[in-house]
């Protein structure tokens, strides 16, 4: 269905009454990250974020605050909106499930899959968890309390709608186990395999009652109910397409390129969301992929230890791209990471401070001493076997970084991009482009010296954009370089060999 030049990146859409924090942030960063480099590369490219606003916990907070729910949502989303102009996101759209068309479109497949007769009304008794809005089997259930979240359970019986879930269920393991790139990294594959093929797939409750739930979407087939928040957020992937641009998009961008979940939330996209879309004759994401927890100095993050960590202030004391560059340089994403202050400080002054800002900063003084500010040709090699080394990495890291975010490898991505670095500093130190300055003789090493760095700087801001935008336009406007990171970039801005001589900084 999708146009091969599309890509289409989605983050979950987060849970309206939480207050943003570093795991919302580390998945908007990452999507962002694939947005601004593919479209950079010329792909058609859509980036979806959003919120999430029905539900009980949405329900009791806005009665709490003696407040309607739907003007409890319009306070509490600007919250996040804020957070990421100030973070760089590039979204696309940002969608809500209180957006009108969103519940329309929710009803029109819900009606679908009633009319042919994969939603039926049947009996249930199970614990129920209000804080996760979920039922629990008997067996889940230890000492009276959740397994998820551990808070008190209750005993409830009622009639509800369910939809036949569990007839996909080899339908869905045929699927996993033909497309490797589906469920990623393979550690979260193995695990819903694991899962869907020692246990039988049960049906799916996608409603709850009027009478204990008012805040969602009416079912379209029945007024006394309204769906289950899970079928109501999860279709927002397909319902943006249809509503959120500039004409209908499904056509030219679904199925997903990817969806970039939490790993808590893997099962409920990799089985929910794909029986759904079976049921709906639609296709597959191509890739779901689930990436890990931060815990804070080793510890579980909760609002009673006190120790949430708050992006706003992260931005407020390190700046947006030294906290994007943290968040995907400290751990390989789809693992879990601990995020401690000590360890960002010490990030940003070996890496940011005394790496790339260290090298721009050498490499500009000694243009404006050395060559009156205008870029020189090459002359003769300074040091022939380090300027061999970093062509050679050089001419190779697009292809790897390319390679590298198709993977979601971005920390390998930066310490390769690094590794640039360091080998142009270890070159600059070497060199001695000061030493060479005071002999005539020497003038063309020096010349070949700036030439290398100021190239490597080039190629180097065009590399880290999509994960440093702002620090890449101010080091592409320092070099005196015209790109326009607005707009794809010609092939030309990849190579190692694009002209650089003459430009004044």
């Amino acid at each position: 269905m999708s146009n091969p030049n599309s890509f289409y990146i989605t983050t979950p859409i987060y849970y309206v009454n939480d207050v943003p924090h570093i795991g919302h942030a580390y998945t908007t960063v990452a999507a962002d990250v694939l947005a601004r480099y593919w479209r950079l590369r010329g792909r058609d490219v859509f980036f979806l974020t959003g919120l999430d606003e029905h539900g009980q916990k949405v329900q009791q907070a806005a009665a709490k605050a003696g407040i309607d729910p739907q003007a409890h949502c319009d306070k509490l989303a600007p919250q996040f909106q804020t957070l990421w102009k100030r973070l760089n996101i590039s979204n696309d759209a940002f969608i809500r499930t209180t957006d009108q068309p969103h519940k329309s479109i929710v009803q029109r497949y819900l009606q679908q899959l009633y009319d042919n007769r994969l939603i039926y009304k049947d009996d249930y008794t199970g614990w129920y968890c209000t804080f996760d809005e979920r039922f629990w089997t008997e067996k889940d259930v230890i000492g009276g309390l959740c397994p998820d979240c551990k808070r008190p359970v209750e005993r409830i019986s009622e009639h509800n709608y369910f939809f036949k879930m569990g007839q996909y269920q080899d339908r869905l393991i045929e699927h996993i186990q033909q497309h490797p790139r589906f469920i990623r990294p393979d550690s979260r594959r193995n695990e819903v395999l694991g899962f869907l093929t020692t246990q039988k797939l049960g049906d799916l409750s996608i409603s709850r009652p009027k009478s204990r739930l008012t805040w969602g979407i009416e079912l379209p087939f029945d007024k006394d109910y309204v769906t289950y928040v899970w079928f109501d957020a999860l279709v927002n992937y397909i319902s943006a397409l249809e509503y959120k641009g500039a004409g209908p998009l499904l056509d030219h961008f679904w199925p997903a390129s990817v969806h970039l979940v939490g790993k808590d939330i893997l099962t409920t996209h990799a089985v929910y969301w794909s029986t759904m879309l079976m049921a709906l004759n639609l296709p597959l994401p191509e890739t779901i992929f689930a990436h890990g927890w931060w815990t804070v100095d080793g510890e579980k993050m909760s609002k009673s230890r006190g120790n949430v960590v708050d992006p706003n202030k992260m931005v407020d004391q390190f700046g947006a791209d030294a906290f994007r560059y943290f968040l995907l340089r400290e751990v390989p994403f789809g693992q879990d990471g601990d995020f401690s202050q000590a360890a960002m400080i010490g990030s940003i002054n070996s890496d940011l401070a005394n790496g790339i800002g260290n090298l721009l900063s050498r490499t500009l003084t000694m243009i404006e001493r050395f060559s009156d500010g205008i870029v020189p040709e090459t002359e003769e090699p300074a040091l022939p076997q380090h300027e061999e080394e970093i062509g050679n990495a050089a001419r190779a890291l697009p292809h790897s970084v390319e390679e590298g975010v198709a993977a979601l490898a971005f920390r390998d991505n930066l310490q390769q991009i690094w590794e640039l670095i360091g080998r142009c500093d270890e070159y600059i130190d070497k060199a001695a482009p000061w030493q060479l300055a005071k002999k005539p003789d020497n003038h063309g090493k020096l010349k070949t010296v700036l030439n290398t760095t100021a190239k490597a700087l080039r190629l180097l801001s065009v590399l880290i954009y999509p994960y440093m935008p702002q620090t890449a336009v101010q080091l592409a406007q320092q070099l005196g370089l015209s790109f326009d990171f607005s707009k794809p970039l010609s092939e030309i801005s990849y190579k190692w060999a694009a002209p650089i001589t003459g430009i004044k900084i």
